[in-house]
C-alpha cells in the first residue's frame, strides 16, 4: 500500500474560493493517517501560521505552500490579465524565505486584479522550493490546451530549468476530459525526462458533500445568483479531501503501478519539505541612544527615567519612589524590553511635539511607573496604587502592550514620523480577516439562494445577540431556530446546511484599527506582506493577523485613533478663541463639585466610556462625589463584574456593609 500526501488543497483563506476550515481539514486528515498535507492556498499566505499549529496538533505533518497567480508578460505588463496558477511548496527554511519573498513581491509588486509573479522572480527565488506543473490552470496545462504539445513542451523545459530536481509532474482527475488529454502528454514527458509524477487532488472543501458550499463562496465572489446559468462554477463535486482509495478510484484508467508511484512520490515530496516556522524572540527596531551609554538600553532607560522622574516627583526622588523604579526597571531589563519603552516614549514625545493630542493612558500599561516618569502615560500609579505586575509580570512571559490613544486627525502624523525614522520598509500595519458569523452567514448564503428579505430577517432574529455568539450556540439556545433544519422549505434546509459550513469563513481582508509593525529590517524579511484596500487607497499589510504576529518575534504597537480626543482639542480651541483662556488638560481638578453633579445627573452623553443608556442609569443610582467612583464604574461596567455593580451602590451609600477577603 503506498503512502500518500496531500500536496494541493486550498483553504478558507483562498477567500471567497476555499470552502476548507483549517481545524477540519487538519482533523480529517489525520483521520485519514496522511502523513503530511500542503497548504497551497491562491495567491497568499495567510493562513499559514494557523494552518502549521492546527496541523502538528492534529499529528500531522505541515507543508507550507502556495498556489501562485502567474503572469508569462511580467509583472510591470498591466494590460495582459492572463493569470496561470503555479503551485510552489517550501523544502527548508531558505524556500520559506523565498515563498515569503515570492508573495510579498506579488502584493507590492506585481498586484492587478490579482497579486502575480513571473518568471524572473522564480529565476530570483527559487532556491529551496518545490514547483509541479500544476492544475488545468497551470501555465503548462493550458498552452497544451490552447497551442499544443510542441508549444507546452517549451514551457516545460523552462520550468525545468529553473527548477531541476525539485519539478514535478503533477496529475489531476477530477472527470474533465482536459485533464485526461494532459496527462497523456504529461506522463510521456515524464519518461522522456525521466521527472517524477505525483498525484494529486486539487482540493477545495473538505467532504464531497459540501460542494454545493463552496458552490455559494464561488457566488458571493462573483456577485451571481445560484441560479444563474451563465456564471463561475466547478465541473462537479470532485474537489474534496479524497482518502488513498478514492484517490486511487480518481486514477483507475492508469496502470496500478503507476498511480502507486504517484503517490509514493508525494511522501517523497513531503519527506523533503522538512523545517519548522521561526518563532524567535522579540526582535527589537534598532533605536539610536548616546554614545556614552555604548549598546547598554538599560543604563539609557534607566538615565532617562531618573531624569523624568524629577520632573514628575520633584528633588530628592522619595525612597518610594525610587524603590518602585528600581523594581520595574529591574523587570524590564530582566525580560529584554528596555528598547520597547524607549521607542515607545520617543513617538510619543513626537507626537506632542507635532500637536498631537496624546491620551493619558489605558490598560495595564497605566500601572508602570517607568512609563508615567518617561511621559507615555499621564497617571501617577504610585497615587492610585496600581500594581506594574498586571502590566509586566516576570512569572507570566508575554509581550508588554501600551495601547496609544491619539487623536483621530493627528494619528496619521505620527505613523509618518515612525515610518521616517525607522524606514518605510520596517514598518507595516496589520491584516484583519472579516469573517462570516452567525448572521453574516445565514444571510450571505440566503441572498445567493434567493430566499425573500422577511423571510430572512425573520430567521435572523432567531439567532441570539451577543459577542462570539455562533450557530451552535443558536442551536442549543434557540428550538425554533435549531427546528430549520427540517424546514418544510427546501431552500432553507439548503441555507441552514450551507451556512455552518461556510460560518467563520474570511470574506475578505482588511487594515487593523489600531496595530502598527516595527521591525529591525523589512518586515517582508520575517513575514510576508500584502496590500489591502483601505478608504480608497491600497495599505501595506502583514499577511499575518495580529493573533499571529507576536509569535514571529515582531514587536508590535497599538496607534489608536480617538474621536473623543479630537473633540477636546477643539473645544480648547474654541475656549481660547472665544474666551482667551488656555486650559491644559493635565492642569483640571478631578475633585470639581459642578462636574459631579453632571455625573449624578447621568447628564454624560458624549463623555467617552459614560455616555451609553445603562452607565447612565447606573450614574444616577451611583452619586459618584470623587474620581474613584468614576474608575470603579467604569471598570465594573462590562461583562462579568457587570453584575457587582448593585453591591457597590449599596457599599458606596451604606446600605451594605463592606467586607474585604
Amino acid at each position: 500500500m503506498p503512502e500518500f500526501a496531500h500536496l494541493h488543497c486550498h483553504t478558507q483563506y483562498s477567500l471567497l474560493d476555499g470552502a476548507a476550515r483549517i481545524d477540519g481539514l487538519t482533523e480529517r486528515a489525520a483521520q485519514m493517517d496522511l502523513g503530511a498535507i500542503a497548504i497551497t492556498d491562491h495567491g497568499n499566505l495567510y493562513g499559514v501560521p494557523e494552518f502549521y499549529h492546527k496541523a502538528q496538533e492534529a499529528g500531522v505533518k505541515p507543508i507550507i505552500g502556495c498556489e501562485f497567480y502567474l503572469t508569462p508578460s511580467g509583472i510591470q505588463d498591466q494590460s495582459d490579465d492572463t493569470r496561470y496558477h503555479q503551485v510552489l511548496l517550501a523544502k527548508n527554511h531558505e524556500g520559506y524565505k523565498n515563498l515569503m519573498a515570492l508573495s510579498s513581491k506579488s502584493f507590492t509588486d506585481g498586484f492587478y486584479y490579482k497579486p502575480r509573479i513571473d518568471k524572473d522572480l522564480l529565476r530570483r527565488h527559487h532556491e529551496g522550493l518545490v514547483a509541479t506543473t500544476c492544475c488545468l490552470q497551470g501555465e503548462v496545462l493550458q498552452t497544451i490546451l490552447d497551442r499544443g504539445e510542441a508549444a507546452a513542451r517549451e514551457i516545460f523545459e523552462e520550468y525545468l530549468r529553473i527548477f531541476q530536481d525539485d519539478y514535478y509532474i503533477e496529475l489531476q482527475d477530477h472527470g474533465i476530459d482536459d485533464q485526461e488529454q494532459c496527462n497523456q502528454i504529461l506522463l510521456k514527458w515524464a519518461k522522456e525526462y525521466e521527472v517524477d509524477i505525483l498525484a494529486t487532488n486539487d482540493v477545495h472543501y473538505i467532504d464531497q458533500a459540501d460542494a454545493d458550499a463552496q458552490d455559494i463562496l464561488l457566488c458571493l465572489q462573483t456577485g451571481k445568483d445560484y441560479h444563474d446559468p451563465n456564471r463561475m462554477r466547478f465541473e462537479n463535486d470532485q474537489f474534496f479531501l479524497k482518502g488513498l482509495p478514492e484517490m486511487r478510484a480518481a486514477f483507475s484508467d492508469l496502470d496500478d503501478k503507476l498511480v502507486d508511484r504517484a503517490l509514493d512520490t508525494t511522501q517523497k515530496v513531503a519527506d523533503k519539505c522538512t523545517f519548522d516556522l521561526p518563532t524567535p524572540d522579540l526582535l527589537m527596531p534598532h533605536y539610536p541612544i548616546p554614545e556614552q551609554f555604548g549598546d547598554d538600553m538599560d543604563a539609557y532607560l534607566r538615565h532617562k527615567t531618573f531624569e523624568r522622574a524629577k520632573e514628575r516627583y520633584g528633588e530628592p526622588l522619595s525612597q518610594r519612589v525610587v524603590d518602585r523604579l528600581d523594581h520595574e526597571l529591574g523587570i524590564i531589563g530582566e525580560m529584554g524590553y528596555a528598547g520597547y519603552f524607549l521607542i515607545v516614549q520617543d513617538f510619543t514625545d513626537a507626537a506632542r511635539e507635532l500637536d498631537v493630542r496624546v491620551g493619558p493612558g489605558r490598560g495595564s500599561a497605566a500601572g508602570s511607573c517607568v512609563s508615567y516618569c518617561l511621559g507615555i502615560t499621564n497617571v501617577d500609579p504610585l497615587k492610585y496604587d496600581l500594581l506594574f505586575e498586571r502590566f509586566l509580570n516576570p512569572e507570566r512571559v508575554s509581550m508588554p502592550d501600551i495601547d496609544i490613544d491619539f487623536d483621530d486627525r493627528g494619528r496619521s502624523k505620527v505613523i509618518d514620523y515612525v515610518v521616517e525614522k525607522y524606514g518605510r520598509e520596517n514598518v507595516c500595519q496589520i491584516v484583519t480577516f472579516n469573517r462570516m458569523g452567525a448572521k453574516t452567514a445565514i444571510r450571505d448564503v440566503s441572498r445567493v439562494l434567493g430566499l425573500s428579505l422577511d423571510r430572512v430577517d425573520e430567521i435572523s432574529e432567531m439567532i441570539p445577540d451577543g459577542p462570539g455568539v455562533d450557530l451552535q450556540q443558536a442551536f442549543e439556545e434557540e428550538p425554533e431556530f435549531r427546528a430549520l433544519r427540517r424546514d418544510e422549505d427546501p431552500k432553507v434546509r439548503q441555507m441552514m446546511q450551507y451556512a455552518e459550513v461556510l460560518e467563520g469563513a474570511a470574506r475578505h481582508t482588511g487594515v487593523h484599527a489600531a496595530g502598527v509593525i516595527i521591525a529591525p529590517g523589512d518586515v517582508s524579511d520575517y513575514v510576508p506582506i500584502s496590500t489591502t484596500k483601505s478608504k480608497g487607497e491600497r495599505i501595506v499589510t502583514t499577511q499575518y493577523d495580529g493573533d499571529w504576529i507576536e509569535e514571529f518575534g515582531l514587536l508590535k504597537m497599538d496607534f489608536l485613533g480617538l474621536k473623543t480626543l479630537t473633540v477636546l482639542e477643539d473645544a480648547l480651541a474654541l475656549i481660547e478663541e472665544n474666551h482667551g483662556d488656555q486650559i491644559d488638560l493635565g492642569e483640571v481638578p478631578l475633585d470639581d463639585p459642578e462636574t459631579f453633579e453632571l455625573f449624578q445627573r447621568g447628564d454624560t452623553t458624549g463623555i467617552f466610556q459614560f455616555e451609553s443608556t445603562g452607565m447612565r442609569e447606573w450614574l444616577r443610582k451611583l452619586e459618584p462625589t470623587e474620581v474613584n467612583d468614576l474608575i470603579a464604574m467604569n471598570a465594573l461596567y462590562r461583562p462579568g463584574p457587570m453584575d457587582l455593580i448593585p453591591d457597590y451602590v449599596a457599599r458606596k451609600h451604606g446600605e451594605e456593609e463592606v467586607q474585604y477577603p
